[in-house]
């Protein structure tokens, strides 16, 4: 048998890199029909910039299959994250005790099917309980209104932000979406942190990590980058 130096052996210094899951929605209407879908660079810029540094990334949603993209928001760049989007898993048939992080991108969707979905509304209060990261930007923070259930609710006096009434207004879908986000959280007991309309803010509260807007993308994905370097 050979002798093996496992100190400068080149093939045995590796790195075993964490594992998250992205859960986007399935709603393609508003409530007036307008199309929706996805904010694509919500989901396409931290999706890649996990890949490029070598996480495992899994993508899900509450029915599977192809994910809407809001016309809005589609763009030429990130072709990759963007073929992700053509088949993604359904997220009851996670296996989500082997993820590290979830990351809730945004799009008026999460408004419409991931507030009230009960399986991720377990997988939230199992990773908060674990202290695993989750991390929502936009209007996927309504995500998290799904982990409220009876006295169990996690975001109570918790630190946070998501897409505001002003932004709701300003981009003129107030008479367009089920309620307004912002509402929703601070009635819920959240600690509610608002930026000026279409400024970069994200917050931090321990293992929470939250964006107001597509325009906090970046900061919010270096914060996710950082989070799981340390932890």
């Amino acid at each position: 048998m050979p002798n093996i130096n496992y100190e400068s052996c080149e093939m045995c210094n590796f790195e075993i890199h964490k594992s998250i899951l992205i859960v986007v929605s399935d709603t393609s209407k508003l409530t007036d029909g307008t199309e929706t879908g996805i904010w694509f660079e919500e989901f396409a810029i931290p999706y890649t910039s996990l890949i490029d540094k070598g996480y495992e990334v899994t993508v899900a949603s509450p029915n599977g299959g192809q994910i809407p993209i809001d016309p809005e928001s589609i763009n030429d760049k990130f072709e990759v994250a963007k073929n992700v989007l053509k088949n993604v898993k359904r997220l009851c048939a996670v296996d989500y005790p082997r993820y590290d992080a979830i990351i809730l991108p945004g799009g008026h969707g999460p408004m419409f099917d991931l507030y009230k979905n009960e399986t991720l509304g377990k997988i939230i209060n199992d990773f908060d309980k674990k202290g695993k990261l989750i991390a929502a930007i936009c209007h996927g923070p309504a995500g998290l209104l799904s982990a409220i259930s009876g006295n169990n609710n996690f975001i109570k006096n918790r630190k946070l932000t998501s897409y505001t009434n002003e932004e709701e207004f300003f981009s003129q879908k107030e008479k367009q979406i089920p309620f307004f986000l912002e509402d929703a959280l601070k009635n819920s007991g959240a600690l509610f942190v608002q930026g000026k309309i279409n400024s970069v803010n994200v917050t931090e509260d321990s293992n929470l990590i939250t964006a107001q807007n597509y325009n906090s993308t970046g900061v919010f994905t270096q914060k996710i980058l950082e989070y799981l370097e340390k932890n």
